[in-house]
């Protein structure tokens, strides 16, 4: 399958809108109507952001989704500490793998008449999840799930793509990215030496990573904030 691209942006969503419903459309009754999507991008590239603006120009033309993100799996601080990787969080062994892609095979296979399954949030006030707090009903056509990982060709991030009906790899503006990451660091209480050494250090180590799944994704979203 040939790599999309589309350009996009805060109340230019049309074409990303459409592409949802072509998902609904191709998966056919097994898929019971479901679309779920997983959103791929650096820290500091505005999954988040796309994730929950999606979702609400969803919910404005009908459609419900839900919006389930990977950082909801960050390994506690204190394991962490434990463990010897807190200077770093954010890699991929600084999270539960394996359990996020339990998570999305449930949301996967989960029926009609299925009870919610719930995913865990991260709080970025607290820097640590809060598990159980986001609730997937068994009847919402539309799953978003964003984060930097879904398209690592190791296990067990590659069990990812054969459970997600598309990838989407947010591409941007470099320069646009890191300081917005530098700013998110200092807004949470880091000082700024530190966020400094934090957004050149690993986050860029992760970012870099990240960037070499970009072919991997099924479309490529050129985002711009205005």
């Amino acid at each position: 399958m040939s790599q999309g691209s589309v350009h996009a942006g805060p109340g230019h969503l049309d074409a990303l809108l459409e592409r949802v419903q072509r998902v609904r459309a191709a998966g056919g009754p097994e898929r019971h109507g479901r679309a779920l999507i997983g959103i791929v991008g650096a820290p500091g590239a505005g999954k988040s952001t796309l994730a929950s603006l999606l979702a609400e120009a969803l919910g404005s033309a009908g459609t419900a989704s839900a919006v389930v993100g990977m950082d909801g799996y960050h390994l506690a601080q204190a394991e962490l500490e434990r463990l010897g990787r807190a200077d770093r969080k954010g890699a991929p062994d600084t999270f539960d793998a394996d359990g996020y892609v339990a998570l999305v095979r449930r949301i996967r296979v989960q029926r009609p008449d299925s009870p919610a399954v719930y995913a865990p949030l991260f709080d970025r006030h607290l820097e640590e999840p809060i598990g159980s707090a986001v609730p997937v009903p068994a009847d919402v056509p539309v799953v978003l799930t964003e984060g930097n990982y879904l398209l690592l060709p190791t296990d067990p991030w590659q069990r990812l793509r054969r459970l997600l009906d598309e990838t989407w790899y947010v591409s941007v503006d470099e320069d646009a990215r890191r300081a917005r990451l530098l700013a998110r660091h200092l807004a949470h209480g880091r000082p700024p030496e530190v966020a400094e050494a934090f957004a050149g250090g690993s986050d860029q180590r992760n970012a870099e990573l990240v960037a070499s799944t970009r072919r991997r994704a099924d479309l490529v979203v050129h985002w711009r904030d205005a």
